[in-house]
Formats: structure tokens, C-alpha cells, sequence
């Protein structure tokens, strides 16, 4: 496990605090440091002894081997306006970027790829480089302006609205549908859908298109960096920050009711609706919880970790020199595969979402020796073990991959649940991002951090803008608490 520096008590200190916030990920940090900053007393409670949620950096295969246990690639973090008022290098972050953020082997050693500017890429997609520059070039050079309008609540009129309009023209089609309105040839409709794939939703679906859009966009913005060392190291800049300020950390206290807990002015909680409607149920009407725990989540994902030996030894160059590597056939199997996972009969050939850091943050592994992880997406709570399945795909476009791995260890869906309850069923993503849910996190309210208790909140990825390590659902949240009852 990644040594962490952050100081963390076993008892909370004080019997009264302004707020509590309830769970350490992203989005609990983030609210408790925003907090702390209005000169507020914070106490922050985690269930596991370590912080970090989705931030965790742990030795799962063999000693000196660093693997994040959820997040690796940072891309949304140097675009969140919270992310962005943190001095990294004050707190020992160091940010490493891959040559090319992005590629996508195809059979016969092809490969589409994905480079840090709009033009690079346009020259790489030969006739549909015109297709990228009409979906992207409008909107590159404005992509941290449009992040402070995607990255939180439905807000009109939003602070950009001709960039937004641009955007949304693009972002209502599902991405199968402009994929094909767009470009002709493998190599660019399958890039293009494999960053709408981490919607994990059917890529026919509407709206699809705008999580495309938004990855390809950052992707070009910022190279999707990792933190050197690992992911752990971001969480812990922010406990530190706010450990600074005075703000308090107790670990190890996994929370059963609210009445557990000191008494304060306002309780946030990063965790899943159903797990609030649980442990507050007893100061929520039963009406509202009744609508948390009817919030609905998608798709698990099935990942391994691995220690290897060498490299991956794709096939194309390309990919050797990229920090994630989205591994299917052309556009037809990719689609396949992400409409099985809404399905009670997951693909055999998957698509598999691989980050290889070593290749760029060498500090994770033994001298000369490397780490990644594969995931791809499976029923919700599926049992199934797709580790072959998974192996096979890679072994696909990289022959001779299966003699580097060293070690191997395998989270399934119930895995990542129990690692932390949030993943409910192995929904990594806090929940469905569709039309039906999307303005609707975790029910519609006018304000969706709150509840009908005036001090109780949640601030988790369950609540606008979502998923991303961007710590905007937790601002939010604390914003709410500080205009509606920390004044």
C-alpha cells in the first residue's frame, strides 16, 4: 500500500463540529476542504482505515508493485475548477503525461490514435480527420470555459451558452449515430466510440454522444495525466489541505446510523442514495427515501490487475506509447459488447479499457518491470469471471502478452461492492447517466444536494455533475450547506 502522509486519529476530537461529511473519495474531500475554507469545523469520517474512495493506491499483486485500485488517468481533474485551486506541487504531486493520451489497436496491426491536439489527430484520421475537426475544432480552444458549465448542475442560462449550444448540437445523437454521420473508415468511428463507451450505456442510446465528446475534448486539452506514484497521492493532497485548515480525519469507522455521529450543524454524505435512506432514515420521510433507494444503477466492471515483466507488446507502435489503450475490433464489436452489459448474457469479446502508467511513471514498478489494468463492463452484480474473456482480447492486438504477467489480481463486480459500497453492484460511475437520470441525480429536486432535512446532504457521484475524479459533486454540495444553513 502507497504510505500515506496524512494525519487521521482513531476518535474524533470534539463533540460538536459545523459539519460532518460522512465518506473520504473525491467528492468528501472535496466538499470538506471547501468547507474548511470558510473557516468551518470539519470532521471528516471514513469506513476504510485508508482515505481515498476511488483514490486508493495499493500493492494488489506483488511488493513493489503499485496499482490503483480504481482511477489511474486524471482526465477531468486539471479541468475541474475545484481540482484547479489546489497547489499540486505545494503537497507533492507531480503530473505525468503520456506521448499520446489515446489508441485503439485494430486487426492487422492498425491503430487509430488519439494525439494531445486537434490538428495531430486530424492528420493521423487521413479522410475523417475532417469529421474530428467539424466535431472537435469548434469547441477545442474553449474546453476548460465548457467544463465549468458540464462539470455541475443543470444551470440556465449557463455561464457559456453559444459554446454550450455548440455543444449540445453535437451531444443529443447517440454515438452510433454520429460516428456514422461523421467518419467512414474502422480507425475513427471505433476512437470516437470508445470514448463514448465510458458512458457505459448502450452506444445507440441518445446523449451518448456527449460523454465522446467531452473525453476526445479533455483528452486533447490535458493528455489525460496520471499523478506520479499513484492516485492515492491525489487524495492525499486534498486531506492534507484540508488537515491544514484545521479539518480533522477519523478512519475506520464504518457509519450504521446517523445518531453515531457527533452532533453538528450540517451532515454530508459522500456515499450512494440507498445507502443514505439507510442510515438516515430515521430523520428522512419515508416518501424520500423511498425515492433514493428507487435510484437505479448500470452496468459492474470486471478488472484486473496485473505485474508484468515487460511491456505490452501491442502489435501497432502506436499503442506502446499511449496511457490508455481501448482494446476491441472495429465499431460493430465495440457496440456488441456495450449493449451485453445491459444484457444477462455479457460478449466474449469485450470491450476492454486498458491503462498501461508504467510506460510513463516508471516509479510504480520494480526497475524495469511494469504494471496495467483491463476492465470491461458486465451486468450489474453479474458473477461471471471474465478473465479469459479479457486476457484474450489484449493477447488479440499484443501476441505474446500473456508470457509478461508476473501476477494477476481479480476484482469482479461483488469485489469492487465490498470495497466500497458506493460501487453498488460493481457500478463504478454512482449510478445510470442516462436521459431518465441524468437532470435527476439522485431525485429531482430543485437543488439536488439536498434533502427534505434541512442539514443532511449528499455530495457523492450519485448527484450532478457525476463521475469523474473532479470533486465538483462534493463543492456543490458544501455550497449548498454553507448558503442554507452554515451562514
Amino acid at each position: 500500500m502507497l504510505e500515506s502522509a496524512v494525519a487521521v486519529t482513531s476518535g474524533c476530537r470534539h463533540n460538536t463540529y459545523d459539519a460532518v461529511v460522512v465518506g473520504s473519495g473525491p467528492n468528501g474531500l472535496s466538499a470538506a476542504l471547501t468547507l474548511a475554507r470558510q473557516g468551518q469545523s470539519v470532521l471528516v469520517v471514513e469506513a476504510e482505515d485508508t482515505i481515498g474512495g476511488g483514490l486508493r493506491t495499493r500493492e494488489l499483486t506483488l511488493p513493489g508493485f503499485q496499482h490503483d485500485v480504481c482511477a489511474t488517468v486524471m482526465a477531468m481533474t486539471t479541468l475541474s475548477p475545484f481540482m484547479r485551486s489546489i497547489d499540486w506541487a505545494e503537497y507533492g504531486v507531480e503530473w505525468a503525461v503520456p506521448h499520446y493520451p489515446l489508441a485503439h489497436p485494430l486487426d492487422g496491426g492498425r491503430a487509430a490514435v488519439q494525439t494531445t491536439t486537434v490538428a495531430g489527430t486530424v492528420n493521423r484520421l487521413g479522410e475523417d480527420g475532417i469529421g474530428w475537426e467539424r466535431m472537435l475544432g469548434p469547441l477545442d480552444a474553449h474546453t476548460p470555459a465548457l467544463m465549468e458549465d458540464l462539470l455541475g448542475p443543470f444551470r440556465f442560462p449557463p455561464k457559456h451558452p453559444f459554446l454550450m449550444a455548440q455543444f449540445g448540437v453535437r451531444a443529443a445523437f447517440s454515438a452510433r449515430s454520429m460516428a456514422r454521420m461523421l467518419f467512414r473508415s474502422e480507425q475513427a468511428q471505433a476512437l470516437y466510440l470508445g470514448h463514448a463507451a465510458h458512458s457505459i450505456l448502450p452506444l445507440t442510446k441518445p446523449f451518448t454522444s456527449a460523454v465522446g465528446l467531452l473525453l476526445a475534448a479533455s483528452a486533447h486539452c490535458t493528455g489525460w495525466p496520471v499523478a506520479r506514484g499513484g492516485s492515492q497521492r491525489i487524495a492525499d493532497a486534498i486531506a492534507r489541505s484540508f488537515t491544514d485548515r484545521g479539518g480533522e480525519i477519523v478512519t475506520g469507522w464504518r457509519v450504521e446510523h446517523i445518531d453515531e455521529l457527533p452532533n453538528a450543524k450540517a451532515y454530508l454524505f459522500d456515499t450512494s442514495p440507498h445507502a443514505l435512506a439507510k442510515i438516515a432514515a430515521s430523520r428522512l420521510p419515508g416518501s424520500f427515501c423511498d425515492r433514493l433507494t428507487a435510484y437505479r444503477f448500470g452496468p459492474g466492471a470486471f478488472k484486473l490487475d496485473l505485474a508484468l515483466s515487460d511491456p505490452i507488446p501491442w502489435t501497432a507502435q502506436e499503442c506502446r506509447l499511449a496511457g490508455t489503450v481501448h482494446v476491441c475490433g472495429g465499431a460493430d464489436e465495440l457496440v456488441a459488447s456495450e449493449a451485453a452489459a445491459w444484457s444477462d448474457r455479457p460478449t466474449d469479446k469485450p470491450f476492454v479499457l486498458v491503462v498501461q502508467p508504467t510506460v510513463f511513471d516508471p516509479t510504480r514498478a520494480p526497475d524495469g518491470k511494469h504494471t496495467c489494468w483491463a476492465y470491461c463492463h458486465v451486468p450489474n452484480n453479474a458473477t461471471i469471471d471474465m478473465t479469459e474473456p479479457v486476457l484474450a482480447q489484449i493477447e488479440r492486438f499484443a501476441p505474446g502478452f500473456r508470457d509478461t504477467i508476473l501476477a494477476m489480481h481479480i476484482m469482479s463486480p461483488g469485489a469492487f461492492q465490498r470495497y466500497n459500497p458506493n460501487y453498488v453492484g460493481g457500478d463504478i460511475i454512482g449510478g445510470v447517466q442516462d436521459l431518465g437520470q441524468m437532470f435527476t441525480r439522485p431525485v429531482a429536486r430543485w437543488n439536488p444536494y439536498t434533502t427534505p432535512q434541512r442539514d443532511l446532504f449528499i455530495c457523492s457521484a450519485s448527484t450532478p455533475p457525476g463521475a469523474g475524479i473532479h470533486g465538483m459533486c462534493g463543492y456543490f454540495a458544501a455550497q449548498a450547506a454553507l448558503r442554507q444553513i452554515l451562514r
